[in-house]
């Protein structure tokens, strides 16, 4: 079963939630975390993993043979991104606009372009005390997430429980990361902030069509409406989380919520056992 953890706006607690949870289920199951927050991965810090493995991530840009190049401008018409342009006699790229999708240099009929790969960042692989772990990290100064996500997901195992860690918000590099996913948990506050951005992020699972079910975190502060928007719109709140400043405290230090407060442990394994039995209801409607 493959879990993502995502959230409409940043800060919401997702970190908490991911490693809680995948720390809680190894003591039964088989257990993988990915960390596809490539623009700023922070699991590694609570799970200290030992790496035995890094490969660069990069897409493949093209490069124009002159020679060949008619200048017949069919690679700027199907490119989406704007990353070329055709002059006179000249063809400029923009390898930061580039998708990597090789259109251009697929309808070239002189086949004047080519691909060489362009190194946008990392994917570094281990394990720790028994849960595998995979992150990425985007290089400073580039901008395509999507790549470093998938070369990310590439490593996920078809055994057990996977979690993936999902960058805020709901643009391109959160859909990468949640597509093909049993179940997404959505983090969120009571706040008028956190309202805003949840109903961005259900609307963006729902078109994807993958259940999902909220966790509440810092509950006690803010008003209701998030509990009122869950109800109306059917969408189950599986897990409360308190304000509460010994857990703020364990968390600035780095210390994951299920090892500071070893209680959380049993309430965690819940949320595992909850999400299963939606999955499993949701796949027995499918059947019929």
């Amino acid at each position: 079963m493959i879990i993502s953890v995502a959230s409409g706006k940043g800060g919401t607690g997702k970190t908490l939630v991911a490693t809680s949870l995948a720390l809680s289920l190894k003591e039964r199951d088989k257990v993988q975390l990915l960390d596809c927050d490539v623009e700023e991965p922070n699991d590694h810090i609570f799970l200290k993993p030992a790496f035995i493995r890094s490969e660069a991530a990069s897409i493949p840009v093209p490069e124009v043979n002159e020679d060949k190049c008619t200048h017949c401008g069919k690679c700027a018409e199907v490119c989406a991104y704007n990353a070329i342009a055709v002059m006179k006699q000249k063809v400029l790229v923009f390898p930061e606009l580039c998708h990597g999708c090789g259109a251009c240099g697929y309808l070239c009929p002189e086949k004047a372009i080519s691909e060489e790969a362009k190194e946008i960042g990392v994917v570094e692989s281990g394990s720790s005390d028994g849960i595998g772990f995979v992150h990425g990290r985007l290089a400073v100064g580039e901008v395509m997430a999507p790549p470093v996500i998938r070369q990310v997901k590439e490593h996920t195992s078809r055994e057990g429980t996977v979690i993936i860690d999902v960058s805020p918000g709901t643009s391109c590099p959160v859909v990468e990361a949640v597509k093909d996913s049993d179940f997404c948990l959505l983090v969120t506050e009571p706040t008028p902030f956190g309202l805003n951005d949840l109903v961005l992020a259900v609307e963006t699972v729902r078109e994807l069509n993958i259940p999902c079910g909220i966790v509440l975190n810092r509950a006690g502060v803010g008003d209701g409406k998030v509990e009122e928007y869950c109800r109306k719109e059917n969408v189950p709140v599986l897990l409360t989380i308190p304000l509460n400043t010994e857990i703020a405290s364990f968390y600035s230090r780095g210390v994951p919520l299920v090892e500071g407060m070893p209680q959380w442990k049993a309430t965690f394994l819940g949320l595992s056992d909850r999400i299963r039995e939606i999955v499993n209801e949701r796949s027995s409607d499918t059947e019929r």
